[in-house]
């Protein structure tokens, strides 16, 4: 089993990544590999619908999109990492998200997924609240918690003295480890829910 940690922030070994970090421990405890992939600094284009992707599983655009969705055929599931901009998610993780989850939604069907938030002091929650609508409307199984998943701290340092948030974020791998089992068993099992199609309502005519 291996576990997918997106770190959407510019900062490579900042404060998300120190809260990422405390997963893949958990993980490595329960025999599960991580892959990471860190979106960078540089500028990460949004979608401009071209919808040249339907049908195809890839976008047009070579790049950390694609990059995401092609390492999701090989992991079970996801934990995305963002700081909190003006209580949302960081712009470049944004519109990488909207790219991935448009072109490679089949990939992250009945997959776990999670995530992690991090701010100074606040916003939090509405930048969670950002990143589940991915998951749920990709079909994703979201992994459990105990509280908001969200860690506070304006470094890496003071991070790890946030005991609450890393607490929260070690219930959240060691969940995600026992959803993955539950996965497995039950795809092999009962296989995946039937998909109906969609019959496509605009509200204007």
């Amino acid at each position: 089993m291996k576990v997918l940690l997106l770190n959407g922030s510019p900062h490579k070994d900042g404060a998300v990544a120190e809260g990422l970090k405390e997963a893949q421990g958990v993980f490595e405890q329960k025999g599960i590999d991580t892959l990471w992939i860190h979106i960078g600094n540089r500028a990460i284009r949004g979608c401009n619908a071209c919808e040249k992707c339907y049908g195809k599983g890839r976008c047009v655009y070579e790049d950390k999109a694609n990059e995401v969705i092609d390492a999701m055929k090989d992991c079970d599931g996801i934990i995305i990492g963002s700081p909190v901009y003006y209580a949302g998610i960081n712009g470049s993780l944004k519109s990488l998200l909207d790219r991935v989850f448009n072109a490679g939604s089949d990939v992250f069907k009945y997959k776990a997924a999670s995530c992690i938030v991090n701010a100074r002091r606040a916003g939090t929650t509405a930048a969670y609240d950002d990143i589940n609508k991915y998951f749920g409307i990709s079909g994703m199984v979201i992994s459990p918690s105990r509280y908001w998943n969200m860690t506070h701290g304006n470094s890496a340092e003071e991070v790890i003295q946030d005991e609450e948030g890393m607490g929260t974020v070690r219930v959240i791998a060691n969940s995600m480890s026992w959803l993955l089992k539950v996965l497995e068993d039950g795809k092999r099992k009962y296989g995946i829910p039937e998909r109906y199609p969609v019959k496509g309502t605009n509200f204007i005519r």
